[in-house]
């Protein structure tokens, strides 16, 4: 189960059913996203593709020369966009493929206006979703839920982006759902429902044991995505952000012109691929050895290029360093920025506070240092407020909670009053009433050993305790001993065997912090597969937009409620 592998394949038999000669790629704005994802520009100008265009481009000229790929979401915009196309043609021949079901419909519309029968192909290639890594994948949608419910739009976006994983990776899976999120149940019935109706679509190889969908809540654990990272990956996102691979680094001080933009993608850059999943200080070193070995391999401004021989030998190894050359630049520019931000804000500090409220239980000391990371003036009024969060979300029904001392801490330190509002909607999203599990207390006589063991053994790196509650959910999904009655079923049958193809999905969003666990949890127990999804892959700050949009909109609903209800009693 490989979703980057899925979505790659999708594409490649595109462009090779195409068959040889010039040709355009014509995309709509998700589409783009889903391919540069598994795609460089020049592996695909390999094949023989010379141009990107988007479909609601107005400006683009008439090429006869060109066939054209066209690989579009099945949106009533797009099928109205190709219907223009196809009535004055641009290019030569076209090949359709949407990347979920079309209805029958929307095909004959453009049958109909295909009057110069320029269309070969009519397909549907599921590859309808965002690949992050092999087994990371995502819909790139934030705000799905309006309070406790989902957005309508959202919602039929999130089935779509789920049926099309399935579809790509040959799944037809019994699904489970966490039964104290009502999104969770919705999400499991429109998944299966698509699965009813479009039985024909679903019918793969039957494996001795079904696979399974294990749809889950972001409100069920909104602690991980409050926590700073210490994964190469993870950091970049929470402290840089990536967006499609993307990082923007305009803002770094004194930084050149053509590093303002790099990407980072483990298909294309093995430095990253190596070190992705490892600890910054590991980085670090690591670092320093790609340094050592460019060294040795950078041509000698001596070099005399006396013979054939030698000119042929330079031109031949000169792509390869200058590959080299822009692979190092890029990660000690990220590393550097990385280390700078870490220092300035004070991060090992801060992240060890952070670690001691998600981990421990020890109130009086968890206060203490919270109270003096707030009066020290190098802690930012950002991390001043994910403090507070992760005390309110752990202390929330403690005896001695002191909150409302913390809040006024805030104030006194000048925090906006618009991240002071957020300590609340964040506990309304994820505190002690909403959740259907235990976030923070052993639950039984082996957690609480392991907890003790830890504690006396100390913890082999203070900053990454922290384990999501992902990682015992999918434990016990594993070993077979997931409740029923808080993870049931849709449906009358359960599994009888332990599931060995898993995929997870978050609604709300999911983190790097949780792809790690998913990844360590597919290298260490064998026979098990496990795919893990969001509605988004977050950070902090989108996290918290998440929560500010779910808030809002809750606040709108109830309002408009409000107004119908003394609207209806005139």
């Amino acid at each position: 189960m490989n979703v980057v592998f899925a979505v790659k394949q999708y594409i490649s038999k595109m462009i090779e059913d195409s068959g040889p000669g010039m040709k355009v790629l014509l995309m709509d704005r998700e589409t783009t996203g889903i391919v540069s994802m598994v795609y460089t520009q020049s592996e695909i100008l390999q094949k023989e593709v010379y141009l990107f265009e988007r479909i609601d481009s107005q400006n683009r000229e008439t090429m006869k020369h060109l066939k054209a790929i066209c690989f579009l979401r099945p949106t009533k915009e797009n099928v109205d966009y190709l219907i223009q196309e196809l009535r004055r043609p641009k290019y030569s021949i076209y090949f359709i493929y949407f990347s979920n079901v079309i209805s029958k419909s929307e095909v004959k519309s453009l049958a109909e206006a295909d009057e110069q029968e320029v269309v070969a192909e009519v397909q549907e290639f599921y590859g309808d979703y965002i690949a992050v890594n092999p087994h990371l994948f995502s819909l790139n949608i934030l705000g799905c839920c309006q309070g406790r419910n989902w957005d309508p739009a959202q919602l039929s976006r999130t089935t779509q982006g789920l049926t099309a994983l399935l579809l790509s990776l040959k799944k037809c899976p019994m699904i489970r759902y966490q039964l104290s999120s009502e999104a969770a149940k919705r999400l499991a019935e429109c998944v299966k429902q698509v699965i009813t109706k479009e039985y024909e679509l679903f019918e793969f190889r039957r494996t001795e044991v079904p696979p399974l969908l294990l749809i889950l809540d972001r409100c069920d654990d909104a602690i991980t995505p409050l926590l700073n990272q210490w994964t190469y990956q993870a950091m970049v996102h929470e402290l840089l952000g990536i967006n499609n691979n993307r990082i923007d680094l305009s803002r770094v001080p004194g930084i050149s012109k053509d590093l303002r933009e790099v990407v980072l993608s483990a298909e294309n850059d093995e430095f990253y691929a190596n070190n992705m999943y490892l600890n910054f200080a590991e980085i670090g070193s690591n670092i320093k050895n790609l340094m050592e070995d460019f060294q040795k391999k950078k041509p000698k401004e001596q070099q005399k290029l006396e013979s054939i021989a030698d000119m042929k030998a330079f031109v031949e190894n000169y792509p390869q360093f200058k590959k080299m050359s822009g692979t190092v630049s890029k990660h000690v520019t990220v590393v550097g920025e990385l280390s700078r931000l870490v220092s300035e804000r004070n991060l090992l500090e801060v992240s060890e506070v952070e670690q001691e409220l998600a981990c421990q239980n020890d109130h009086s000391n968890a206060l203490q240092n919270v109270k003096r990371l707030l009066q020290n003036p190098k802690v930012t009024e950002f991390d001043a407020v994910r403090l507070v969060m992760l005390y309110a979300l752990h202390y929330e029904r403690h005896s001695s909670n002191s909150l409302p001392g913390l809040m006024m801490d805030l104030r006194n330190k000048g925090v906006a009053e618009k991240y002071r509002k957020l300590v609340s909607a964040v506990v309304e999203y994820g505190g002690k009433r909403v959740r259907g599990s235990d976030l923070f207390s052993p639950k039984d006589a082996v957690a609480i050993t392991k907890q003790f063991l830890k504690g006396l053994k100390g913890v082999e790196n203070v900053y990454t305790q922290h384990q999501p509650f992902l990682h015992e959910t999918l434990d016990h999904l594993i070993k077979g001993k997931l409740k029923e009655n808080q993870y049931p079923y849709i449906g009358p049958s359960t599994l009888r065997d332990r599931p060995q193809d898993i995929i997870v999905f978050v609604i709300g969003g999911t983190t790097y912090e949780e792809a790690l666990t998913v990844y360590n949890l597919n290298r260490t127990t064998p026979g098990v597969r496990i795919v893990l999804g969001g509605t988004t892959v977050h950070n902090t700050k989108s996290f918290l937009e998440e929560v500010l949009a779910s808030e809002l909109h809750s606040r709108s609903k109830e309002s408009s409620q409000v107004t119908s209800r003394s609207a209806s009693r005139r």
